[in-house]
């Protein structure tokens, strides 16, 4: 029934085009921020999720 629908809309077979194209641009303007991003700035983010805070909230579920 929708295959039915979707056929009888004119111009609807640009939005699969126009989707892939923003999903390939927007991963590859990714890529593109890493080889430029600072590699300390990089190496700091990739850190904090190990890092041991004082002010964690965690202690206060003891």
């Amino acid at each position: 029934m929708y295959k039915h629908v979707l056929q009888s809309i004119e111009g609807i077979e640009i939005y699969p085009i126009i989707s892939l194209v923003i999903f390939v641009l927007f991963f590859i303007a990714i890529i593109i921020w890493m080889f430029k991003a600072d590699k300390k700035y990089l190496n700091k983010m990739a850190s904090l999720p190990l890092e041991n805070s004082n002010n964690d909230s965690a202690g206060d579920l003891k």
